[in-house]
This record gives C-alpha cells, sequence and structure tokens, in this order.
C-alpha cells in the first residue's frame, strides 16, 4: 500500500515536471519585436565556420521569429528577443555584417551585388554575401532584421546584440566616423545653393599612375546592369569599371542616398560666365588630343572638348556645372577693355593693377610721366589662342603689353618736344592707332583705341607744370582777345539790333509818312496839272488880251504918233509918259516928292538934268522906245545907266 502510494506521488510529480518542461518550450514575441534563435546543442554538432548555423548545427539560426506565439523545444533552443529596426524619414542606415565571405584585397566595402536582401540571413551568405561594412545602405522604413548577423547603425542608436566589448567598441567608432561626414542623410543639393558637389570614391580599383581624376562610367540609365543613378549604387558603379578617387562626374541639384563609407561630397559653387565674356577650359584630364590650332600656330595645341589641354570652343555665357578639380575656366572678357597706365586708376578687372605712367625724355630733355589708356578687344574665338599663349589675361598685359607700348611711346617722346608732344596729342593719337594695330593683332589682339593723357612731372620737379602755366597764360591772352573782338561785334549787333527795334517801333509813323508823301505827291501831281490848265487859261486869255492890247496899242499908237506929231516930236512924248508912271509910282509908294534931307552935288554938277535924263533914258529902254539924240548923252549920265543896269542884272539874271 505504501509502495503504491509513493509510486503514485512519483507518477504525479514526474507529470508536473513534464508539463512544466513541455510549457517552457512557449515563446510570446511581441509585434514588434523579432525573436533570435540560438540552438544549444544538435545532432549535427557545431558550426564549421562562422557562427551562424545555416544546416541545423548547434548555433544562432539564420531563421527569425516574428510576432506571435511559438513553441520550441525546450533546453534545445534559446530565443533572444530583438526590436524591429526603424529608419526615420529622411534618413540612412549603414550595415555591419558579423558573418559572411572575407573581403577583398581592394575592397573596403562589402559587396551587395549578389544580394542585398538584409531580412533573409540564409540567402545573404549563401548567395555570398560578405562579412563587414555593406556598401548598400538602408532607406526609410521597418525591417526585420537578424541583430546578431547585422549591425544596424542610425543615427538615433545602434541596433545590435553585442558579443563582446571590443566589437561594440568597434561600432561605436564607424557611428562616429559616418556622424562626421553627415552619412546619416542624403546629399541634397538645393536650387537656390547654385552648387555642384565634386564626388570622391573610396572603394574600388585605384587610378592608373600619371591620372589625377576618375572618368565618368556607368551614366547611361539604358543600361540598367551598370547604371549606378548618380553613385547611388556602388556595385553597379564598380561593375561599369569606375575607380577609386575624385570623379569627373558630378551632382547636380536634386537628392541622393549615398553610403558615406563608399563615397564621399564636397560641394562647390557652379562656374558661371557672365555677359561679356567667355571661359577657356584648360582640361587636366581625358586622353591626348588632335592639335587643331594650325601648323602656323606654333604656341603650343588646341583640342577639342573632353580631351586633355585647351580646349577650341571657349564656353559661351552661362552656368555650367564644370568640375573645378579636373580643369579650370579662365574668363576672358570680349567686351573692350580699358588698360590704364595710371598708378592711381584701377579698372573692375584689375589687369592693370601693376602698371604706371610711362616715363618719356623728350627732345629738349624733359622727362615727363605720360598717362595711357589703350583700348583693346579679344576676338571671342580667338580667346583660346589667347589663354593658351600667355596662360591667363594678366600676364598677358603686365610680360607683353607693357613694355611694349612703354617702348613705343618712349620712341615717340624722343623725336618732340615738350610743347609739340602736349601740342600734337592728337596726331600723336593717331599714328600710335595705326602703328600699333599690327602689334597687337600679332599677339590675337584687337587695338580699338589709344588715348594719350596730359604730361606730368617726375616727384619734386616743377618744370613742367611752369611751362604748362605760361601755356595757359599764353592761352587766356588770347582767348582775352577773341572775347574783346567778340564783345565788339555784339555791341555792333546790339546797336543794330536797337535800330531794328527802333525802326520797328516807328513802322507804323514811317509807314504814315510814306503814305502822306505818296498823297501829297499825288495832290502835286493833280496841282501840277491844275496849274497847266491854268497857265493854258492864262495863256489863252494873255493871247487874247495881248491881241485886244495890240489892236488898242495900234490903236494908241497910231493916236500917238498923231499926238507926237502934234506935240512936237517923240522926245516930248516919252517924256510925258515917264513923268505919267513916276507920278503913279510916287502915288502908290508913297514916297515924299520933296526929300526930307537934301543932299546937294554944288552948283556946277548938273544935278537936275543928269537924274532928269537918266530916268528918260531908263524909261525909254524899258518901253523899248528908241530916244533920239543918244549921241549927246553926257558921259555922267552913261555911267550911271551902266552901274544901274549891272545891278539889275546881278539881282534878276533872268531879265
Amino acid at each position: 500500500m505504501d509502495f503504491l502510494i509513493i509510486f503514485i506521488f512519483a507518477l504525479i510529480v514526474i507529470l508536473i515536471l513534464a508539463g512544466l518542461v513541455a510549457l517552457s518550450g512557449i515563446r510570446i514575441i511581441g509585434n514588434n519585436q523579432v525573436g533570435i534563435v540560438e540552438k544549444r546543442f544538435s545532432p549535427k554538432g557545431s558550426v564549421k565556420s562562422g557562427f551562424i548555423a545555416l544546416n541545423g548545427e548547434a548555433g544562432f539560426q539564420p531563421k527569425l521569429l516574428r510576432g506571435g506565439i511559438h513553441y520550441l523545444f525546450p533546453i534545445m533552443y534559446t530565443v533572444h528577443p530583438a526590436p524591429l529596426v526603424t529608419i526615420a524619414q529622411g534618413k540612412l542606415g549603414y550595415i555591419f555584417a558579423r558573418d559572411g565571405e572575407p573581403l577583398g584585397a581592394t575592397q573596403i566595402l562589402a559587396s551587395n551585388a549578389m544580394t542585398a536582401n538584409f531580412e533573409d540571413v540564409e540567402d545573404f551568405i549563401k548567395k555570398g554575401g560578405q562579412r563587414g561594412p555593406q556598401r548598400r545602405v538602408l532607406r526609410e522604413g521597418t525591417y526585420a532584421i537578424n541583430l546578431l548577423q547585422f549591425v544596424v547603425i542610425t543615427e538615433e542608436k545602434v541596433f545590435s546584440m553585442p558579443l563582446n566589448r571590443d566589437e561594440a567598441e568597434v561600432i561605436r567608432r564607424m557611428a562616429e566616423f559616418i556622424a562626421e561626414r553627415r552619412g546619416f542623410r542624403p546629399v541634397v543639393i538645393k536650387d537656390s545653393d547654385d552648387s555642384i558637389g565634386v564626388v570622391t570614391v573610396h572603394d574600388g580599383p585605384s587610378l592608373p599612375q600619371g591620372e589625377i581624376i576618375a572618368p565618368v562610367v556607368g551614366d547611361d540609365p539604358h543600361k540598367p546592369e551598370v547604371y549606378h543613378n548618380k553613385f547611388q549604387d556602388p556595385d553597379h558603379f564598380l561593375a561599369a569599371g569606375g575607380l577609386r578617387g575624385r570623379q569627373l562626374q558630378v551632382l547636380v541639384e536634386g537628392t541622393y542616398a549615398i553610403n558615406r563609407l563608399f563615397a564621399t561630397v564636397e560641394m562647390i559653387p557652379k562656374t558661371t560666365i557672365e555677359v561679356g565674356n567667355v571661359g577657356v577650359v584648360v582640361s587636366y584630364t581625358g586622353e591626348t588630343g588632335i592639335d587643331l590650332s594650325g601648323e602656323s600656330y606654333r604656341h603650343g595645341e588646341l583640342v577639342e572638348r573632353g580631351k586633355r589641354g585647351v580646349w577650341s570652343d571657349p564656353l559661351l555665357p552661362g552656368k555650367y556645372a564644370f568640375n573645378t578639380y579636373a580643369g579650370k575656366v579662365i574668363s576672358v572678357p570680349t567686351t573692350n577693355i580699358i588698360l590704364k597706365w595710371i598708378r592711381s586708376e584701377v579698372g573692375s578687372h584689375r589687369f592693370d593693377e601693376n602698371l604706371s605712367e610711362i616715363s618719356l625724355i623728350t627732345k629738349d630733355a624733359f622727362e615727363p610721366n605720360l598717362p595711357l589708356s589703350v583700348v583693346i578687344h579679344i576676338d571671342y574665338q580667338k580667346a583660346p589662342l589667347v589663354i593658351q599663349r600667355f596662360g591667363d589675361i594678366k600676364k598677358l598685359v603686365e610680360q607683353t603689353l607693357d613694355p611694349m607700348v612703354a617702348a613705343y611711346f618712349k620712341n615717340i617722346g624722343q623725336t618732340r618736344t615738350l610743347i609739340q608732344l602736349i601740342q600734337e596729342r592728337n596726331i600723336i593719337q593717331q599714328i600710335a592707332n595705326k602703328e600699333m594695330q599690327d602689334k597687337f593683332m600679332h599677339y590675337n589682339l584687337q587695338l580699338e583705341e589709344v588715348l594719350i593723357g596730359t604730361p606730368t612731372s617726375p616727384t619734386g620737379n616743377t618744370q613742367i607744370e611752369t611751362i604748362l602755366s605760361q601755356l595757359r597764360s599764353r592761352q587766356v591772352a588770347e582767348e582775352q582777345v577773341e572775347t574783346y573782338s567778340r564783345q565788339e561785334k555784339a555791341a555792333v549787333k546790339e546797336r543794330e539790333l536797337r535800330e531794328a527795334e527802333s525802326r520797328a517801333a516807328m513802322q507804323g509813323k514811317i509807314t504814315e509818312s510814306e503814305l502822306s508823301i505818296t498823297v501829297q505827291t499825288n495832290q502835286g501831281k493833280a496841282e501840277f496839272q491844275r496849274s497847266l490848265q491854268q497857265a493854258a487859261q492864262i495863256r489863252a486869255l494873255a493871247e487874247a488880251e495881248a491881241e485886244k492890247v495890240a489892236r488898242v496899242g495900234i490903236a494908241q499908237a497910231m493916236a500917238t504918233e498923231e499926238q507926237v506929231r502934234a506935240y512936237g516930236g517923240p522926245q516930248f512924248q516919252v517924256t510925258q509918259t515917264v513923268l505919267n508912271r513916276f507920278s503913279e509910282a510916287i502915288q502908290q509908294s508913297r514916297v515924299d516928292v520933296v526929300p526930307r534931307v537934301m543932299v546937294g552935288g554944288g552948283e556946277n554938277q548938273g544935278t537936275g538934268s543928269i537924274m532928269e535924263a537918266l530916268l528918260t533914258l531908263l524909261l525909254s529902254e524899258k518901253m523899248g522906245v528908241q530916244v533920239s539924240g543918244e549921241s549927246t548923252r553926257s558921259p555922267e549920265v552913261e555911267a550911271m545907266r551902266k552901274k544901274i543896269q549891272e545891278s539889275m542884272t546881278k539881282e534878276n539874271p533872268q531879265q
């Protein structure tokens, strides 16, 4: 009986222990976790290489337990819970594999060409996955990854099942290294930055000897097996023949998920060719090209685009994603360039910052400094020739143009005096323009203009200023003479103006006077015509009257003749007529017959007879009567008569 009780009790204990053992094989995995299975023992023994048991050996198993309830044989299996790996939006995750094939001699990162499925450890290892840091990165999302096979490094944390302290230290340093390269975020190039990304690859075969930059490979999207999509697929890049080192291909605007352990990106500004300039490219990489400059040009070689050397075609104005590590772009102005040989003035291009006034020695031994400006132009098609010959424009100016121009004007200065140098500036400019054209053309330059300034004295010497002061004084004197002459002309013009203004002011009166003259002229003509008519009338009346008088005169003459005969002759008749007229004249003039004062000539003068005879003679001549007995006139009477007649002739010459 006691034995039976003991047996039953033992059986119950065994059953309880068996139940507990059975229950110990149940595993519950959360939905945000995975279970990493470790097999403690197996008939197949332990793994021979690595630590992932791919064939059921004892060790860590490749398969994961996902969220839910799982049963594993107790004691044989151990389950290690691990979180799901989450990569945040806009971030990158880096993978480090603990097991797989070893890296090659030239490798830094493990290849993922055959497999990139990090959620299937068995597939990863069987397809040749390599241990170490991987080339492929994880993008945004959540992944169920075996954290014993893979270590996932993100910006926020490291997802891993630590095995030992040494490995943890290695992973920590790797995370810091990636953070230094800003590798947890994609490369973002914005439009507003006007930048490009220069890529340096740190994995793959090295560059050949003598090369400084890797050529462009795998940029054809029509060849997906080698298209690396701007270095985002390292394995395709290397499959296309990509080399380690700085790359010729650059990144432009966009977002790129680039593994910074594989490649780093340096931002540089775009190459901008401003309007009025061209860019001459000097390439440091590429194949050796054929010389395009021609047999006659022996100052270097020009090559086509993409070849090593000076490109024959310059870059026109615009923005270019040019890799300045692969070459340089020299900006050449195609607008007019003004070079000033003036120490105090420097152009914006600064090509002339080391130029100064040209020191001359004139024919009369003066030593002036000549300021000078030269305008040149470079044909954009000839810009590569200029750069190939001189390296850059500043070297052209300082090493060639400066000594050439200085020598030319020193020769000019020696043939002219200082005064001629000043006064013949325009002539010298014209000559210089013509003579220097060919010299500039020899250097593939076009000379547009030579402008000469006023010579100045060296420091501490005032002789030139003294001569210029004298010339200015002379000019001022000449200008004063000219001013006075012009003022004189102005005064004459002003007087003429005043006269014109006065004439204009009196124009009304002048017009009235001219009209008055015309009226008076017409009136005079009318009066003249009336006078002619009146004269004709008077003449007709006079002729009638004369005829009447003549008839009366004839009658009177006949009567007078009879009277004369009756009175005793013509002498008596004349005397009587004269006395009658004389008495009429005295009566009309009211002259005293007896003078108030009597002046006598003496008793013997015979005054009375003389006066009487004179009056008789004059009256007879006026009346046209011939007085007989003229021969008996006394000399005194005759003399008096002549004087009176001469006096009357002077007073009235028409009579």
